[in-house]
């Protein structure tokens, strides 16, 4: 039975929330994280925590060696679309050649089974609405393509070593955790949710949003929401399809669409501020829609989301943002 995980990237958003599930749950946990972008304080104590860089051999040789191993969660990645535009080769050094040697070292030490955080990215612009399994890869930007190169990868190496992977296709995640301190700390936020309450918390003067002349109820851009604890505990039954040997591919969303406005209107009602919005220009590469279909997690991982209200989701995170804004600067 795996009970021993090594969480790449666990002192990160994501991974520090995998963390903290799969401990409660009763796995061991090992995170490895170079800390440039993560926080040390975000990592629960009853981890074993190796501070290192996953593309260094050394490191990982250490960690292998010292460490009993039975999977692998891989959340290391750099995730900004618009940086990824900017620094591609950051971003195909750290997303690709860092899993690639993470990868190497797994082998190495015989540890064949990996839960890889992936992205809906991968889609690029498609106008499926909602967006299964079995549309068509396209991605658009570099950070996507590397998403997508990765899952490549993993399938040469299931065919080639017998390697077993789960990839999760995620699209927005958001929210905090409910019983532990940990949430969506980034300095410079480009995700939705955290925008706006930082225009709710007065730290922004106000939000843009791109474009309000899309084929939608308001003009606004529609997107799926799922909170981040639905989002990992995905991932932790993903962990039983890796011991049957089963390797897959899932979306995770919540399969509802909200547009912008509808977003900006929920957290003036949790939060009661103001949520000042500014409309410009549609982005290039922006598109109308994305929901995700998430029937094959619910149907082949018995997957169930709780937070099914965005209210809700945007409420976990004004919370969290509350009380680290009494404590913390980040």
């Amino acid at each position: 039975m795996m009970k021993n995980i090594l969480v790449a990237g666990g002192a990160g958003y994501i991974g520090s929330h995998a963390v903290v599930q799969l401990l409660d749950q009763g796995y061991s946990v090992v995170v490895a994280d170079n800390l440039s972008t993560g926080h040390l304080w975000a990592v629960d104590q009853r981890a074993k925590f190796m501070e290192g860089d996953i593309r260094d051999a050394a490191f990982m040789d250490r960690v292998f060696s010292e460490q009993k191993i039975d999977a692998v969660m891989q959340f290391a990645a750099d995730i900004v679309v618009a940086e990824s535009e900017q620094n591609p080769l950051k971003y195909y050094n750290n997303n690709v050649y860092g899993t690639v040697a993470l990868l190497q070292a797994m082998l190495k030490h015989d540890v064949k089974n990996i839960v890889f955080s992936s992205t809906a990215a991968v889609y690029g612009d498609t106008e499926v609405v909602p967006v299964t399994e079995e549309v068509k890869v396209n991605p658009i930007s570099p950070y996507g393509k590397t998403k997508c190169f990765v899952e490549q990868i993993l399938e040469d190496c299931r065919k080639a070593y017998g390697f077993n992977y789960c990839v999760f296709r995620y699209f927005n995640v958001a929210g905090a955790h409910e019983k532990y301190a940990i949430g969506q700390a980034v300095k410079h936020n480009t995700a939705l949710i955290p925008i706006i309450l930082e225009v709710a918390a007065e730290e922004r003067e106000s939000i843009g949003v791109f474009g309000n002349d899309y084929n939608t109820k308001d003009g606004t851009g529609v997107r799926d929401f799922i909170h981040v604890v639905d989002l990992v505990d995905a991932h932790i039954l993903g962990l039983n399809q890796l011991e049957k040997g089963e390797s897959g591919i899932f979306n995770l969303g919540n399969g509802q669409g909200f547009t912008v406005m509808e977003m900006i209107e929920a957290a003036r009602a949790v939060t009661g501020h103001p949520v000042p919005a500014v409309i410009s220009p549609r982005r290039d590469g922006d598109i109308a829609v994305s929901i995700a279909s998430s029937e094959k997690a619910k149907t082949i991982l018995g997957w169930t989301p709780e937070y099914t209200d965005v209210k809700r989701i945007i409420e976990t995170a004004w919370k969290w943002k509350q009380r680290m804004k009494r404590c913390i600067e980040f």
